[in-house]
């Protein structure tokens, strides 16, 4: 299995895929912990329970495919899973998961700030479900794995911030 996870500055969506790896659901929404463990400690528990072999984190660029306020959040945590886990961390391009889950959620009949949270979750199955149709479609892991000293040849690889390395 692998786990989805959308990151954001109050809440983080996580998802899960099926054994097969081939449909993703929902699981819970996280509160974003301000002294940064609880939350970490939450994905790590829902990997270990699932069994995954593999974490899959939403990137948020730009239209462009630029940095937004929210792509070196989304890095940082990463980073924190990767270092926290024994289970890769893989970084995929989620360019308007979040648009796309309050669509889906609106076209249903379900909307308002009550579904803020249900919203993270489903897009956290779209990321996680991204991730599978790219690999699906190019016989490659999806995005960039995190702690890797560049892009590797997965789909959609995305290239590692020059930070001072």
């Amino acid at each position: 299995m692998r786990l989805g996870v959308d990151v954001g500055r109050a809440r983080i969506g996580v998802a899960r895929t099926d054994p097969d790896g081939m449909i993703a659901t929902p699981v819970e929404t996280v509160p974003r912990a301000a002294d940064g463990t609880a939350d970490v400690d939450a994905i790590l528990a829902h990997a270990a329970e699932a069994s995954a072999f593999e974490i899959i984190v939403g990137l948020p660029l730009s239209l462009s495919g630029g940095d937004t306020p929210s792509t070196t959040d989304a890095r940082d945590f990463a980073a924190v899973l990767a270092g926290r886990s024994d289970v890769p961390v893989r970084l995929v391009d989620e360019r308007l998961s979040t648009v796309s889950a309050q669509g889906a959620l609106r076209a249903s009949g379900r909307k308002g700030r009550r579904q803020r949270s249900v919203i993270d979750q489903v897009a956290a199955v779209i990321i996680v479900q991204h991730a599978l149709d790219l690999e699906r479609s190019s016989g490659r892991p999806p995005g960039h794995l995190v702690g890797a000293p560049g892009p590797d040849d997965g789909a959609g690889a995305l290239p590692v911030p020059d930070e001072g390395r």
